[in-house]
């Protein structure tokens, strides 16, 4: 097993790991280690790792299945690696706290991404712990919004995407294969049992079983209370950087403020059947 060292970012997110060659075949130890790591911190950085496509997938199927995400360019050599190449922001969809895909019948676990380069100044990552966001709710907020149900629905994302090139068939192709689905506000997390925040603003439209008056109210208040920095950490990336997180328990937001080249490559992984 290789020696790995864990290096916390914050008290609450985030830990650099120190100590691994993401090039080299993992030892099952290693990946236990790697494994616990995130479930201890949410969301793993590693630094100087000069990975080829193959050994990017590698490296993600030893925590799950890949998950192929259903639009957005991909990697000509490697389709399940969804790549994101930007010259300067757009306002796009990861420019604002998501988690990702939970209008699908199974959100992924989590995403492994790589960024291959990077603007000199800018493009930053924030992550924010979900957990903390449901702990640090009052204890009346959390028993109402342990009793709610919302509405993640990909239409109110795509829609928005109609302006930046998505042809009008292809949000009716996604509508149709990708319904609304209504799932509880908090999650309680498959692997550690602790209960989380469960919406977002690229997906979540409303709370089912109140009105829209109160629904729109609360939603307000939850989206916006998912960003409280106390809950966050700020990765600085630079190139051969990636970043390790997971979605069940974690949301994160691109920094919009650069006006260089980054270039960066996804891989997405699905839970364990």
């Amino acid at each position: 097993m290789a020696a790995l060292e864990i290096r916390p970012l914050t008290s609450d997110i985030g830990a650099e790991i120190h100590g691994v060659d993401l090039r080299q075949e993992l030892d099952n130890d290693t990946v236990a280690a790697i494994r616990q790591a995130l479930l201890d911190h949410l969301v793993v950085f590693f630094r100087d790792q000069p990975i080829t496509p193959d050994q990017h997938l590698a490296f993600a199927q030893q925590f799950g299945p890949i998950n192929v995400a259903p639009f957005g360019p991909k990697l000509d050599s490697h389709p399940a690696i969804t790549v994101l190449d930007q010259i300067a922001p757009v306002g796009g969809l990861a420019a604002r706290w998501h988690s990702d895909n939970t209008y699908m019948p199974n959100p992924p676990l989590g995403s492994v991404l790589r960024a291959v380069e990077m603007p000199d100044i800018g493009g930053d990552t924030c992550f924010a712990n979900m957990y903390k966001a449901y702990e640090q709710l009052s204890e009346p907020m959390r028993a109402l919004v342990d009793g709610l149900e919302a509405a993640h629905d990909l239409t109110y994302t795509l829609s928005r995407a109609i302006d930046e090139g998505l042809a009008k068939e292809h949000l009716d192709m996604m509508q149709a294969e990708y319904p609304e689905l209504v799932r509880p506000v908090v999650r309680v997390h498959p692997e550690t049992g602790r209960r989380a925040l469960f919406v977002n603003s690229n997906f979540t439209t409303r709370l089912v079983g109140v009105t829209e008056a109160e629904s729109d109210v609360l939603l307000a208040f939850l989206l916006n209370h998912v960003r409280s920095p106390e809950f966050q950490c700020r990765f600085r990336w630079a190139a051969d950087s990636i970043a390790f997180w997971d979605n069940r328990a974690v949301q994160h937001f691109a920094v919009p403020d650069y006006t260089e080249r980054r270039l960066m490559h996804r891989v997405t992984v699905e839970e364990w059947d």
